[in-house]
């Protein structure tokens, strides 16, 4: 693939739809099915005896650990597409987070790495509040993408350490200092045991530690899934064999295969976050490991064109 050929290199016209939200498709996507459910939350709220003022879909939807442990294990997940619709902030700020710092994420790792990552940091969020819910005998629903915007926020600021935010679009401060300062936040009203307090501050802390090690270990969520498209593409084609005769059958250079044997099954996605970073921020912004794979990736295309 030419270097022309990359998505930050080609220079077509913006949608309407790029201009509000550039790039991020699986970040649209999971705006849009976050708004949905507010406004049908918003739709359908009817007044129950048991529930109070609430609606179905946040009844069906909604981290009741009761309910989980009656065998209704999907709200593990779909916890994180609820907010309270009495508070328009629960939803605006995660979503403005989801926006800011999970476009540029999704760039890094792609579209279907992303949305696994999102999705899992959701599930380690439920999990971690049944657990703890379970431990500490408290029955009150959880609800809200907390977890998992916080998991985003805490890789983001992993990549991007020095990028200036503003809090409460005002006061500047850098994007590592917002995380620290957030998940510091949580783990003081976790270990205060602050019941009274709206906010499931285990569900950020599992979701910020599962970003900090998502980070450090360099974990692709991609490789645990089997490539179901390079399958079905085995089992479609029937295997085509060439009849040679002995005499025109020549000996194998071993030189081109060993120079394969040097590149990294994942050099071509680290290159691409490597040459989206040089085209927004300039080179002098990468780190000297973003310089190693710009080497390592110069020495291997050498070698081939040699």
């Amino acid at each position: 693939m030419g270097i022309y050929d990359r998505e930050y290199y080609r220079h077509e016209g913006p949608r309407f739809l790029n201009t509000l939200l550039p790039d991020g498709r699986v970040c649209r996507w999971l705006l849009g099915v976050n708004i949905a459910v507010f406004a049908a939350q918003l739709v359908f709220t009817t007044v129950d005896a048991q529930w109070g003022v609430t609606s179905w879909p946040q009844r069906w939807l909604q981290l009741d650990p009761e309910a989980v442990l009656r065998g209704e294990v999907w709200r593990l997940l779909t916890y994180a597409f609820v907010h309270d619709p009495h508070q328009i902030f629960h939803i605006l700020f995660n979503m403005l987070f989801l926006w800011w710092f999970g476009t540029d994420v999704e760039k890094l790792y792609g579209g279907k790495e992303f949305l696994g990552f999102y999705l899992v940091s959701a599930l380690l969020g439920g999990l971690s509040y049944f657990l703890w819910s379970w431990l500490r005998d408290i029955d009150n629903p959880c609800i809200g993408a907390s977890g998992a915007v916080t998991a985003v926020l805490v890789l983001c600021a992993c990549h991007y350490p020095q990028r200036m935010i503003l809090v409460l679009f005002v006061l500047p401060v850098p994007i590592w200092l917002f995380a620290v300062f957030s998940v510091t936040q949580d783990l003081v009203r976790v270990v205060r045991h602050d019941q009274l307090s709206p906010v499931a501050s285990v569900v950020h802390l599992a979701g910020a530690v599962f970003g900090l090690l998502y980070y450090l270990r360099e974990w692709r969520l991609l490789k645990c899934l089997p490539d179901l498209s390079r399958l079905a593409r085995r089992r479609s084609r029937a295997p085509l064999r060439l009849y040679q005769p002995e005499s025109e059958r020549e000996a194998v250079p071993v030189a081109a295969a060993a120079a394969n044997l040097g590149l990294d099954e994942h050099l071509e996605a680290k290159l691409d976050a490597v040459l989206e970073k040089v085209s927004r921020f300039g080179k002098d912004s990468l780190t000297k490991n973003e310089r190693d794979i710009l080497l390592r990736a110069s020495e291997i295309y050498r070698r081939r064109r040699s």
